[in-house]
């Protein structure tokens, strides 16, 4: 299925991977349409793309906020859905219901919502492509992300049947260079990635368009449905 003139909507698409893959499907032809909660970084990510390129804001912690997102783009032929804020690297000891509700609300209850509204108005032949990541498997950045990757994980699989034949899949992405890492020192963040660069069998940390081909991918086949895509550059071999 080619992407040339498909409206993709890109909910987290304003940086890091949702701004690569909003650039991938302008890079196809398509018309990236990237959401996020600042009309500041909407403004931003739009002077990056093309000028067919849209954008809209969505505060994900407003349950309604999904359907006047609907109300103001229209039917779409895919939605991708790689809205996140920073990493929540805390151990359980330090973990407080608010810091608990907000990582959730966000990746795994935003998610939902934006599936509920968009799926029954997503075009025949369509797809939806969520983003959890390695998380799941190698449980080493603390307990929240690894259970919301997990469940994103199993969302995907039951979504895919519920939902079928539109297409649900997840891409599963390991160390990539990201703004989700800004809450580290720079100093700190750079030794992350030199690390993760020294022990991945790739040889370096992931870049945002090595994931970014994953969605398109996603996107662009029309048989694999129910798919968690890893794209980790071999963190979960050892």
């Amino acid at each position: 299925m080619s992407l040339k003139n498909a409206r993709v909507l890109i909910i987290g698409g304003t940086s890091g991977i949702g701004l690569g893959v909003a650039t991938a499907v302008a890079e196809r032809g398509g018309i990236p349409i990237v959401a996020s909660r600042r009309q500041s970084s909407v403004d931003s990510a739009l002077s990056t793309l093309p000028d067919n390129a849209r954008g809209a804001t969505v505060d994900l912690t407003d349950p309604t906020a999904p359907d006047r997102l609907f109300d103001e783009v229209g039917a779409i032929d895919h939605l991708v859905y790689t809205a996140g804020d920073a990493l929540a690297l805390a151990p359980l000891s330090a973990l407080t219901p608010e810091s608990i509700n907000s990582f959730l609300l966000v990746r795994f209850v935003g998610a939902l919502t934006a599936i509920k509204v968009f799926a029954p108005r997503i075009t025949s032949g369509g797809s939806i492509t969520l983003t959890s990541g390695t998380a799941a498997e190698r449980p080493g950045l603390g307990v929240l992300p690894t259970a919301v990757c997990g469940a994103v994980n199993a969302m995907t699989r039951a979504l895919a049947l519920e939902l079928a034949p539109l297409r649900v899949n997840t891409v599963a992405p390991g160390p990539i260079r990201t703004p989700l890492w800004d809450t580290l020192s720079e100093t700190d963040r750079q030794a992350i990635y030199d690390q993760f660069a020294s022990q991945l069998p790739a040889g370096r940390i992931g870049e945002v368009g090595d994931t970014a081909r994953a969605y398109v991918y996603l996107m662009e086949q029309e048989f694999g449905t129910g798919v968690v895509l890893t794209v980790d550059g071999g963190s979960t071999l050892s």
